[in-house]
């Protein structure tokens, strides 16, 4: 089993790192008065798991009943072959009509249901990025007619994919990245718990991962898993170093060589290929920075860079500008 799973909250008292969504979110539990929610953050903060204890908070053991989940990112990649095959859709689905048709059906479909026992249900639409234009107009439509039986929620590490329609309908809730001294704490604890894994792992192997993690809790608790299994911290480590990274540290060896083209053109790689928002973008760099380069006004550009990125829409737009911007602050 992984411990993903075994370690998985199921109530608000067990989410790390999130106190000021938490208190919003159990605020809005208590109350009943509740909002279209936008929630977004980088990958392993407690997003999805936030929305589950949310709904057990709202509906206690009827949670599941009234709460729908929307696996955009496998809709809209895998098209009508994951609608025929999913057994929660195949009543539904239509062969004969297209990907956004079937889309706009199913969508009214659940959202025309009455909730069980309850003034409304919740509608979660997880990787909201991956939702087409047309998908997101349709959705903006639906929302409209239903929002008094449904609460529509959507959780994303890229939130200016969405669009205004659907955003200025919505309270933002941002998930940050966990901090280092909280991840260690709930590895070390981990530790602690499983002691019948057969190998060990040292506080500085523990570091280690912690660092590996870089705020993502669920990828800090999967190297640990595999580290007490395996025994190999040092190779997991080493494999850990993701592609992604190996692509930023490029990017920024040419803009030092003052190529800003093939720069531009790997840090657009990262979004456009990998599928990374402009926060990882820049988390990447960041790390990059801080490991390789000791110059106090990269990091200060960095930071520039990532707070205009937090109020604005473009995320191109603001890491090309911030690639331009090196071109004059770099040793």
């Amino acid at each position: 089993m992984l411990w993903t799973e075994r370690y998985r909250p199921v109530q608000f008292g067990e989410i790390l790192g999130q106190e000021p969504v938490i208190q919003h979110l159990t605020s809005f539990a208590a109350s009943g008065t509740i909002p279209h929610l936008l929630l977004s953050g980088p990958h392993g903060t407690g997003k999805s798991v936030a929305i589950e204890c949310f709904a057990r908070s709202l509906y206690g053991e009827d949670w599941e009943l009234n709460t729908s989940v929307f696996q955009t990112a496998d809709i809209f990649l895998q098209g009508k072959a994951f609608l025929e095959q999913d057994e929660r859709y195949t009543h539904l689905y239509q062969k004969s009509q297209s990907l956004i048709n079937n889309f706009k059906y199913i969508l009214k479909e659940y959202a025309s249901m009455r909730p069980l026992e309850t003034p409304f249900k919740l509608l979660v639409f997880e990787d909201a990025h991956a939702l087409s234009r047309d998908a997101q107009q349709a959705l903006r439509r639906i929302m409209e007619r239903y929002s008094q039986t449904c609460r529509f929620v959507f959780t994303t590490n890229t939130s200016s994919a969405l669009i205004p329609a659907i955003t200025s309908r919505c309270l933002p809730l941002f998930f940050s990245p966990v901090g280092q001294e909280t991840v260690l704490l709930h590895l070390s604890s981990i530790r602690g718990r499983e002691t019948g894994c057969g190998y060990s792992c040292s506080d500085d192997d523990l570091e280690l991962i912690v660092q590996a993690a870089r705020g993502d809790l669920r990828r800090g608790i999967l190297l640990l898993q595999l580290a007490l299994e395996t025994g190999k911290c040092g190779e997991l480590l080493i494999a850990s170093q993701s592609e992604t990274a190996n692509i930023a540290a490029s990017a920024l060896m040419v803009l030092r060589e003052g190529d800003m083209k093939h720069a531009m053109r790997q840090l657009e790689s990262l979004m456009i290929d990998y599928g990374l928002s402009g926060d990882e973008v820049f988390s990447e760099l960041r790390n990059i920075i801080q490991r390789e380069y000791n110059a106090p006004a990269l990091v200060i550009t960095l930071a520039e860079a990532e707070h205009r990125l937090k109020h604005a829409n473009n995320e191109y737009l603001q890491v090309s500008a911030f690639a331009s911007s090196l071109r004059d602050v770099f040793p």
